[in-house]
């Protein structure tokens, strides 16, 4: 489909008319003007505060007796150095843990316990590992003192509220750990509210929020605690916009109009995020970017019918893959050249998604609300991550592709990461009113 131009600062212009002269040439394919392109990209690049503000970790990468977040990882897509040599300025570390299947005390003491050992982690890489090199921010205006000072940028997020369990108190726990956003649910409904995964069954639990989910809303507005509405369900976002006093943030979701996903977010949710004053962070996720829905559930249709035929009713990937290998070796065999027929040939998988795909998420938001109410994250080593963008150390790829769209410098610094610290610093306010 056509790229989607942003607005040119309400003048009328085409985006492109907004890049540098020395830039034109750019538009005719010529190398010097790539060139030029690039060079105005990394000078770009390397004076914003770019935030990413969706990044999972490993607590076992954050022990002074191994390799750790201070040193360069064989196998994530973030540590210090990737970031460091990828001009990465900040990055929300997450704080997730999964939806247990009952909601319990039992399930909420063991979440929580893990929640901390998640903070306890972050706060070792700051103040053990590298405290040189790294600092948390607990306000927009630590964020900016951090990065001045040359240091990356640490912000921590909750992702999933189940850890909080039916205590209220538990948010300003996670508060003065340093928890700067959270959101209520994750895949499966929680205490608090519904998830988006309800859409697969029509089944839900609270219709959006639960009461007990309100009063966290409340006590999130009390502390300045952004609320992030990532992955709730959509009735669960529109009461939390119609609740809150202050802008919410969705840390990690894509468009729907560009790729039919429930993490993603469609019109009426953008035009309330923007009535909120908030933003949403546009993901870098394969499958949140590019996406062929028809063909997928046709994939999954057929899939489901070869597992019925030959008796496997398992739907856990563990339990598939231990069923078909306790098939008969004929029938076992018989099984994955049928699948591979179905996978393969069938039902082909897309390219993978690039960042262009990405950034057309970008060009979308800033055409439906506006510059103001758009930013960046990857959910990188949580199965994030693009054509072009892979690790931290690519993040110049991104700026990149927003310069050659005709982003100016000014509107790159807001993209990358000045509309998620308004939103923060306007939290903050309405935490100090109410206090």
């Amino acid at each position: 489909m056509d790229t989607i131009r942003p607005e040119a600062h309400n003048r009328g212009m085409r985006p492109h008319t907004l890049l540098p002269a020395l830039l034109a040439p750019a538009l005719l394919g010529a190398q010097p003007a790539d060139d030029a392109l690039t060079a105005s990209a990394k000078a770009i690049h390397a004076r914003v505060l770019s935030i990413d503000t969706h990044v999972d970790i490993n607590p076992a990468n954050f022990t002074a007796g191994g390799p750790n977040y201070a040193q360069r990882l064989p196998r994530t897509q973030v540590d210090l150095v990737k970031m460091e040599n990828g001009g990465l300025g900040a990055a929300f570390l997450i704080v997730y843990v999964g939806q247990a299947p009952t909601l319990d005390s039992a399930s909420f003491a063991k979440a929580h316990a893990a929640a901390m050992e998640k903070f306890d982690a972050i706060h070792r890489l700051t103040e053990e590992l590298a405290p040189a090199r790294a600092e948390i921010a607990y306000t927009a205006a630590d964020a900016r003192r951090i990065h001045k000072a040359g240091k990356r940028v640490i912000f921590i997020g909750v992702e999933n509220g189940f850890p909080i369990g039916s205590d209220v108190t538990n948010v300003k726990r996670f508060y003065d750990r340093g928890g700067r956003y959270l959101s209520l649910a994750h895949n499966g409904h929680s205490q608090l509210s519904d998830s988006n995964t309800g859409e697969r069954d029509g089944v839900w639990l609270h219709n959006g929020l639960s009461p007990l989910g309100r009063q966290v809303i409340a006590e999130m507005n009390r502390l300045g605690m952004m609320i992030d509405v990532s992955h709730p369900s959509k009735a669960s976002m529109m009461q939390t916009v119609a609740l809150s006093k202050a802008p919410i943030i969705a840390s990690h979701s894509g468009v729907r109009a560009l790729c039919n996903h429930s993490r993603n977010m469609d019109d009426e949710q953008l035009d309330a995020l923007k009535k909120n004053g908030g933003v949403i962070q546009v993901v870098a996720f394969n499958s949140y970017t590019k996406c062929n829905p028809a063909k997928d559930a046709e994939r999954a249709a057929a899939v489901d019918a070869l597992r019925k035929e030959y008796g496997i009713s398992a739907t856990g990937r563990a339990e598939v893959s231990a069923a078909i290998q306790a098939l008969p070796d004929d029938k076992r065999n018989e099984f994955l050249a049928k699948q591979e027929e179905i996978t393969a040939r069938r039902y082909p998988s897309d390219p993978p998604a690039t960042v262009k795909d990405f950034v057309d998420h970008i060009d979308y938001v800033v055409k439906r609300i506006g510059i103001d109410h758009v930013g960046i994250s990857s959910d990188f080593d949580g199965g994030g991550g693009v054509e072009g963008w892979r690790s931290a150390e690519e993040s110049l790829n991104v700026t990149t592709e927003l310069v050659r769209r005709g982003y100016t410098a000014d509107q790159i610094a807001k993209i990358w990461g000045g509309n998620l610290l308004r939103v923060l610093e306007a939290v903050e306010k309405v935490a100090k009113r109410g206090r």
